[in-house]
């Protein structure tokens, strides 16, 4: 695999990441506007949202990302 293979594959999965990221936001946000917090799906989702929420802070870290500024 040359660099330009590599290059594009990585920007393939951090597209993936961010996707998959937002869309357990936006699940879990509906899932809290029925109150179920504490169902097991919405457990599972807080699972999957904190190591997304991981991947994408070692992609900041090392550069590779810019840092979301919070409002």
């Amino acid at each position: 695999m040359d660099k330009e293979q590599r290059l594009e594959a990585f920007e393939k999965m951090l597209s993936a990441i961010e996707e998959n990221y937002a869309g357990i936001v936006s699940k879990m946000d509906a899932l809290k506007a029925q109150g179920r917090e504490k169902s097991a799906t919405y457990r599972q989702l807080m699972g999957n949202k904190l190591m997304y929420k991981d991947m994408l802070s070692l992609y900041e870290l090392y550069g590779l990302k810019e840092k979301v500024q919070k409002a």
